[in-house]
């Protein structure tokens, strides 16, 4: 399940992706909601990542409510995600400077500005009080469970030990990391740039293995969009791509591509179409619908001569992924400007 979620996604069985076969590990449960999510199944992947949001295992916990962030996030419900992940965070720490694991390839976006080399700066030490309102992850979410631990109940058990370190950072450093990008996205989609810089900060220096490494990057360029410093979005993206592809990762290499792809355009450098090209190819054949409405929008937007084609597609796939939304994601799709008139 590790190289579904993470790797190269062959085609497999419904029950196996059901997440109800008798016995299956909270680990293993969280790896096939991040399948389903990736997919486009938002709702049987909510049903799972609501009840491992009750789970003891503050990992497991946070990670649940980081990957149930990143589903609201993908239809623009920033709101909603920033508070799944100040209640992800919550539950591992924000963890310290100079204990992060550093087996990767390095993280391709330090901080934009440069202020990654300096961690005892105040302005970057520090988190933001306000990406952290969740009380509990009940409450950052209309549907959560409730539980009885606490955020705190449960961090308190999260340590930093080395032995649980291991390449894909499904660990406590990588729950952090997650969390941290999560609401350093969250923030920059609010309006908030100087927090999600210092998010991005904290989240190169929680973890440097190769996950964290490649959304780090998607991070980092779009912050640099966002900042109208089109050119510098550039190598964060493609240094994503990079990580993504030596790794075999399909589906972070399909996202990197299309960030790349969108980079590219905005630094009014040539390759862009190519890009995008492939990644809706990937994303199609590998039922990565999530990705497919993106990219063929985004595919549209440059390709003026079949932008009809692409964009009849994206609207296509986006009603399919719709049609197997919970309530909470059907909403956000009604109210997002993200969404395409005429998907839902």
């Amino acid at each position: 399940m590790t190289a579904l979620a993470f790797g190269d996604p062959p085609l497999i069985g419904a029950r196996l992706l059901s997440g109800d076969v008798p016995g299956t590990p909270p680990r293993q449960r969280l790896l096939t909601a991040i399948v389903l999510g990736a997919r486009g199944r938002y709702a049987a992947a909510t049903t799972l990542l609501d009840r491992l949001r009750r789970e003891p295992d503050p990992v497991v916990a946070s990670f649940a409510g980081s990957t149930l962030a990143s589903h609201r996030r993908q239809l623009g419900g920033h709101a909603a995600a920033r508070k799944l992940d100040g209640a992800a965070l919550l539950l591992v720490g924000a963890g310290a400077y100079g204990a992060q694991p550093d087996s990767g390839p390095g993280h391709p976006t330090g901080d934009p500005k440069g202020a990654v080399r300096h961690p005892a700066d105040p302005d970057s030490a520090g988190l933001p009080t306000a990406v952290t309102d969740a009380a509990d992850p009940a409450s950052a979410d209309p549907g959560g469970a409730r539980t009885g631990a606490t955020p705190v109940d449960r961090s308190a058990a999260v340590g930093t030990n080395r032995a649980s370190f291991e390449p894909d950072g499904l660990d406590v450093a990588g729950a952090r990391a997650d969390a941290l990008l999560g609401l350093a996205a969250d923030n920059l989609a609010l309006g908030r740039l100087g927090a999600a810089r210092r998010l991005a900060v904290r989240a190169a220096q929680a973890d440097r293995r190769w996950r964290a490494a490649v959304r780090g990057g998607w991070v980092a360029a779009e912050i640099e969009l966002a900042d109208g410093q089109h050119a510098n979005a550039v190598a964060p993206a493609r240094r994503a791509l990079e990580i993504a592809r030596v790794r075999g990762a399909r589906r972070h290499a399909v996202k990197s591509a299309i960030v790349l792809g969108v980079a590219l355009t905005a630094a009014g450098e040539e390759g862009a179409l190519e890009l995008l090209g492939v990644a809706l190819e990937e994303a199609e054949k590998y039922e990565l619908h999530s990705l497919t409405w993106v990219a063929a929008q985004v595919t549209a937007d440059l390709d003026t001569g079949h932008a009809e084609r692409y964009r009849f597609r994206s609207r296509e796939v986006l009603h399919a992924v719709l049609r197997q939304a919970d309530p909470c994601v059907m909403r956000i799709a009604r109210e997002s400007p993200w969404v395409p008139a005429g998907a839902g």
